[in-house]
This record gives structure tokens, sequence and C-alpha cells, in this order.
């Protein structure tokens, strides 16, 4: 029998929502709730046969869910709220919690809540989402969908940290990784078009605000930059990425500020804003730095190098490289920052094909390039969506 489920992916100032017909998997309805919490907050969707943007003041993510459902009653997608079976809900950090997803219980929002201090952009919003639809849609079934959960295969040399062994015991230290449903659906969705054997050692780049490169071995995840919490590996909008430890207690001391202030600065004010000056986003920095801006120039350099990087090491983790895949905002439409990480790869066999590139087209490799190098659209949903059939089925 068919349902209704309502897939939740709640950043730290948006949320974005799919409405899914399962098991069949047919979008119903998508939209965004953005820059909540200032002045210009608005509220987007899309059905086959309309699209409408609003202005809508939304002080906080229960505000937007509330407009949110409001949106999928007056679209006609959904008559009745009971419609809707499940809600599955994207959360950052899980620690060692959780493998795969869950349904929502009193003890899972506990740990949702403990582990805020790990992922302070996205734990307390995608809790407040949980609470939100617990309010709106009591009869839902709600399902939850960890950040980190695909990266369970991950080897413990690789996400062992050198500290005493003690701090792993007692702490869970470690390296997490996150975007998993990112890092799963594109490494499924090359799988799917290309073939296994041609997506055996595969490298996926979620480049966005928040990036992240993972390595995948006959579809399972092996490494993946971010680390204990999703501060770690590549330059991001506005964090820092991988910085000498050294420089965190050299700072606090220096400025006179505490833990609480200095990891603010390294989630906000860091990264591309940081380097820049200017903005996170990658398009305004782009614009900025054809007009000669050598900040902005910088910070773009400094990100496509940390990307690059990442791309060597983990061709030594995979022993070669079959396919390199983007995806995200700057993965998905940056023809410019695919262009330079591609630039410095021709030792591993990269080559691509400008126009096509320019194009964003799926494949934009060269004829003569050793490895396939692919654009694929991101959807974190479709997962979202099919952990709620799975982990509802089960109970």
């Amino acid at each position: 029998m068919s349902k209704k489920i309502l897939a939740i992916n709640s950043g730290s100032s948006s949320i974005k929502f799919k409405l899914y017909l399962m098991p069949e998997e047919k979008l119903l309805i998508s939209g965004s709730a953005e820059n909540l919490g200032s002045s210009t907050s608005q509220l987007s969707y899309k059905t086959d046969k309309t699209s409408e943007t609003r202005q809508v003041p939304l002080k906080n993510h229960s505000e937007a869910i509330d407009q949110i459902i409001d949106i999928l009653m007056s679209s006609g997608v959904v008559k009745d709220k009971s419609e809707i079976y499940g809600v599955g809900h994207r959360i950052s950090h899980g620690g060692s919690y959780y493998t795969h997803a869950v349904a929502v219980t009193p003890e899972v929002e506990k740990r949702i809540d403990e582990l805020k201090v790990l992922s302070p952009l996205h734990n307390p919003n995608g809790l407040a989402g949980i609470k939100a639809f617990e309010k709106f849609l009591p009869d839902a079934k709600e399902v939850v969908t960890f950040d980190n959960s695909f990266h369970h295969t991950i080897p413990k040399k690789a996400y062992m940290y050198a500290l005493p062994y003690e701090f792993y015991e007692k702490y869970q230290i470690r390296r997490y990784g996150f975007h998993a449903p990112s890092h799963q659906y594109v490494s499924e969705k090359a799988r799917e078009l290309f073939g296994k054997e041609k997506t055996r050692r595969m490298i996926t780049c979620h480049l966005g605000n928040g990036s992240s490169v993972s390595a995948i071995l006959d579809g399972k995840s092996v490494n993946s930059s971010m680390g204990f919490t999703p501060l770690a590996g590549v330059v991001m909008g506005t964090r820092c990425g991988d910085i000498d430890p050294e420089i965190i207690p050299f700072l606090e001391e220096e400025l006179n500020i505490d833990s609480h202030e200095m990891r603010r600065i390294m989630n906000e004010d860091s990264g591309l804003k940081g380097l820049s000056g200017i903005s996170n986003d990658e398009r305004e920095i782009e614009s900025a730095a054809k007009n000669g801006n050598e900040r902005a120039q910088l910070a773009l350099d400094v990100f496509v190098h940390s990307i690059q990087q990442y791309i060597g090491a983990y061709t030594t983790d995979l022993d070669g490289l079959d396919t390199l895949v983007f995806t995200a905002g700057i993965g998905e439409h940056a023809a410019y920052i695919r262009s330079q990480i591609c630039k410095n790869l021709d030792y591993l066999g990269v080559k691509i094909d400008e126009e096509k590139n320019k194009q964003n087209a799926l494949s934009i490799e060269a004829p003569d390039s050793k490895v396939k190098v692919a654009v694929i659209p991101t959807n974190e949903e479709i997962i979202i969506a099919r952990d709620v059939m799975n982990v509802t089925q089960q109970q």
C-alpha cells in the first residue's frame, strides 16, 4: 500500500522538504523555508502543476514547519494531515550510538540533545524540527537519519586519532564523517549509471556551504574528511576545516576568549567567509575574484587546494581511482571550482572537457581521461524517505 512520506532536511537557518509517495518514490511536492530568523525569510514550493515563492516572516524552525504543513494542505497534495504516514529527519550527529536510521523515541531525542556540542549548527535545529512535528503531526511516525551513519564502515586505522586510547574508550573521540545521505545517494547513483566495475574506486565531493570528501570502495565508505565533528576536513563556507590544534589555545590566550567563543569563530566566522572578508557564498567570492579582489581569489585557491589534498590522500586509500563525483550546491553548479580542482589531477589520469564542464553535464571527463568525472545532483531526501519506510516496516 502506498504511503505519503515527508522528508525534512533542517539546516542552521533553513528547512528543505519533499513529500514522496512511497515505495514508488514519486515526488509530490518539494520546497524550502530559507533565511529563518531574518527579515528576508521566505517559503517556496513546487509541484508538477505549480510553483510559488512567498516572503513570510519566520522567526524559527517551529514557525516554518507550521507554514510548510499549511503549504502541503493548500497545494492539494494532502487533504488531511492524517495522510502523512511518516516524517523523516536528517540529524547531523549521532555519535557512536547509531549506525543506521532509527525511530524517534525520548531516548533518541535525549542523545541528539547531548550531541549538540559536537554539531552546534545543526543538531539543535534538527531536534527543534522533530519536536515541532510531534506537535503538528502527532499521529505520523517519526524516523531519524543520521548524517554519519553511512560512514560506519570506515576502518579503525582511518577513524582513530592518535590521542590517549582511553579518550576513545571513555568519550568515543574518533572520526565519524558526515553528509552521509548525500555521499550514499551519489555513490549509489554513480554505480547505477556507470556500472559497478567503473565505480569500484570512487571519490565523492560534496561541496557546498558545508563540504566534505569521501572515499568509497565497492559501495562502502572507507574514509571521509569530516571528523569528530563537521568542523574538520576541507575549507567550508564559514567553517575553518583542518587547522593546527595548537592555534586554538593560542588564540584563546591572545584574545582572552573562552572555548565557546573560539568554537563560534571556527564554525561561523571562518572558511571562505573569514578568508575573503566578503561572504560565505562561493558565487559572490568568485565574482569578486574576477574583478581583481585578491583575498577573494586567495579564498578560492585555499578551498580548491584543500579538496585536492583529500583527493590525493584518498586515492591512496583506494589504491587508485575510477570515478570522481561532484555534488551539492558548489559541486553541481560551480564549473570554475571543478575545473581548478581537476587541473592538478593529471597524475591520476583525470582530464575534463571544459565545454561539458561549463554545461554542468553529467559526464565532464575528456575522451582520453582514465577517470570518469561526473556531476550528480544529490538527493538526500530520498535516502531519508527510504529510511522511514525501512524502519517503520521493521516495527
